[in-house]
């Protein structure tokens, strides 16, 4: 791998290093040129002034005027480099402003109900992500989830709880079955009206190199600062934010530098809070948490998912306890479905993933 690496700084020195010297040589000859063509001019001059047909002072101003246009002419490689510079950047960017996504709304959209319920319902799904169409992610996955209702998805890596997520949000459609989002097909719906109603709180709460209050309105960006500060509080998020240098004014830096990963954690379940959407996703939430930072974290965690129809992915199964029901996939499909205490005893795949977790937690 060093080796890999070193060969790779030494191609990009070599390319920097081609591109100077290639700019220097063209630098080099239009000052050669601009500069020779004023030295012809001057000898030229000279021989007019011994001649009389012009006078010392019009060579000495005409040379002046020269010099002074032979540094700018001279500078016109440069101008010339960055404007290529920002020639290459602007078509990447308008590369970007002119993608279209391809979930587009329908022509005409059918709006949800509101107020939102929050029930969701996966019947007969069938799923295959385009770049592996050979192997299905879900298959005929039938789910019916009550509007404040707690699911729990755990299962092994691979299994298909991710794509449960993409698909509740609208990334992809599936290729059979139905989901419906209070009663109305997906499909059918404005797919900016469905995650209008969809809260996240990822892994790795998503932090942009912005100031604390900017970071926050994400959530919802015509929020007050009286309604920033009462989501800061619910999610355990409002001493540290305080104690920010310029409070909600500070930058925190690319990626929240500034903020340690539960603190990151925190300003990610205040931006879920001000959201205030019927449906909250939880994808692994606290995996990568120490205990104290867990437990705040976790704290938050519950006054978020109140009256909110929640789903919760999670490897450590000692998060999915308080869960109404736990759902078990394996290979795209529900192998198990019950209460924690209820699927411990049935001795089936959660029961075996609980006992190598726990027991190994107690070693």
């Amino acid at each position: 791998e060093s080796a890999r690496f070193a060969s790779v700084v030494e191609e990009t020195f070599a390319t920097a290093r081609r591109r100077i010297v290639l700019r220097a040589a063209m630098t080099s000859i239009v000052i050669l040129l601009v500069f020779g063509g004023i030295v012809v001019v001057m000898w030229r001059g000279a021989l007019a002034v011994s001649e009389g047909t012009i006078s010392g002072g019009t060579i000495a101003a005409f040379v002046l005027t020269g010099g002074l246009v032979a540094g700018a002419l001279g500078s016109l490689t440069e101008v010339y480099g960055d404007l290529l510079r920002g020639a290459g950047a602007a078509s990447r960017l308008a590369e970007l402003l002119e993608a279209r996504p391809e979930i587009a709304p329908p022509a005409r959209p059918e709006r949800l109900p509101d107020p939102a319920r929050g029930s969701l319902s996966f019947r007969n799904v069938t799923f295959r992500y385009p770049a592996r169409p050979e192997t299905a992610a879900l298959k005929d996955f039938t789910l019916e989830i009550e509007p404040g209702e707690t699911i729990a998805i755990v299962g092994p890596s691979g299994a298909g709880k991710s794509t449960i997520f993409q698909l509740v949000e609208r990334f992809y459609d599936p290729q059979g079955g139905t989901i419906r989002l209070d009663g109305v097909p997906l499909t059918a719906a404005d797919p900016a009206e469905v995650r209008a109603r969809i809260a996240l709180v990822p892994q790795d709460g998503v932090l942009f190199s912005a100031n604390a209050r900017d970071n926050l309105r994400y959530g919802k960006w015509d929020a007050t600062d009286e309604q920033i500060w009462d989501a800061a509080r619910a999610a355990n998020a409002e001493s540290f934010l305080r104690a920010l240098p310029q409070g909600l004014d500070t930058y925190l830096g690319e990626g929240g530098a500034q903020l340690s990963g539960g603190q990151q954690q925190r300003v990610a379940i205040a931006r879920a809070l001000l959201r205030d959407a019927p449906i909250l996703l939880l994808d692994e939430a606290t995996s990568a948490l120490d205990a104290e930072s867990e437990q705040l974290v976790q704290q938050a965690l519950e006054k978020l998912m109140a009256q909110r129809t929640t789903l919760v992915i999670a490897h450590r199964l000692a998060t999915v306890r308080a869960a109404d029901r736990i759902i078990v996939l394996d290979d795209g499909r529900i192998v198990e479905q019950g209460t924690h205490d209820a699927l411990s005893r049935a001795g089936g795949l959660y029961a075996r993933l609980a006992r190598l977790q726990f027991t190994g937690a107690a070693a």
